[in-house]
């Protein structure tokens, strides 16, 4: 368990519990880098060398939606500090990333504090095809891993089949160019950011847990990537 703080929350993520419903996304800032990149980086590269199983999916067909997620992420990077070359990404913290386009996932775990999902249209509905999930908040990939929206939010109480209606909907109209983004908030007891199942939790609730969440459209795939970025801060913070 390791407890990694960022100092405060973004101004567009204070002073609500979450946002009412999703709003428009600048096409670039679906990644973000803030004040707690190099540890959270170090913690996600240890889950992926001593979880990987936990963290790291892809099912071969989703191969081409995670190598343009990739292409498309490496676009942006520069201008959140990164310098990027033909075979290799520098990142903020100084490491240096080869760029594997055969392993997409993996190389984009090593680069962006974001958790990445892969999202696409199996018949009515779309389908988790692949995830680099290090920061879970009380669900595990293994359980998720090529279901379809409806099954991924089986445990949520307040998904009922109207807001399944409404989420399908939204990750229909998503359009290229023109990602959207929500937020909530939640306190926890314990900091860790991975979090893959449930506690009961006892005691008070020293630390504010809140998601950042993306829903970008892919041009060519039409793979929808639905990312998380994951700030924890003291109940205090805000």
């Amino acid at each position: 368990m390791k407890t990694i703080l960022q100092r405060f929350l973004p101004d567009e993520m204070r002073g609500q519990k979450s946002l009412p419903g999703v709003a428009p996304c600048a096409p670039d800032d679906w990644l973000r880098v803030d004040d707690a990149y190099a540890a959270q980086m170090s913690y996600r590269l240890e889950l992926l060398e001593q979880r990987e199983e936990a963290v790291l999916w892809l099912d071969p067909a989703a191969l081409p939606a995670a190598q343009e997620v990739l292409q498309e992420a490496l676009k942006i990077l520069p201008g959140k500090g990164f310098v990027v070359s033909d075979d290799e990404v520098r990142c903020p913290d100084g490491r240096r990333v080869k760029i594997m386009p055969d392993d997409p996932l993996r190389t984009l775990g090593a680069l962006v504090q974001e958790d990445i999902c892969i999202l696409e249209k199996r018949n009515d509905e779309h389908v988790l095809t692949g995830a680099f999930l290090c920061f879970p908040a009380n669900w595990r990939l293994a359980e998720k891993a090529g279901r379809p929206l409806t099954d991924i939010h089986v445990p949520v109480p307040e998904y009922d089949t109207d807001i399944a209606r409404r989420v399908q909907r939204l990750f229909d109209g998503v359009q290229v160019g023109r990602p959207l983004w929500r937020f909530n908030r939640l306190a926890y007891v314990e900091a860790d950011l991975h979090q893959p199942r449930k506690k009961r939790e006892h005691g008070i609730p020293s630390f504010i847990r809140s998601e950042r969440q993306c829903i970008i459209r892919m041009p060519q795939t039409q793979a929808v990537i639905f990312t998380i970025h994951t700030w924890t801060v003291p109940n205090t913070a805000d």
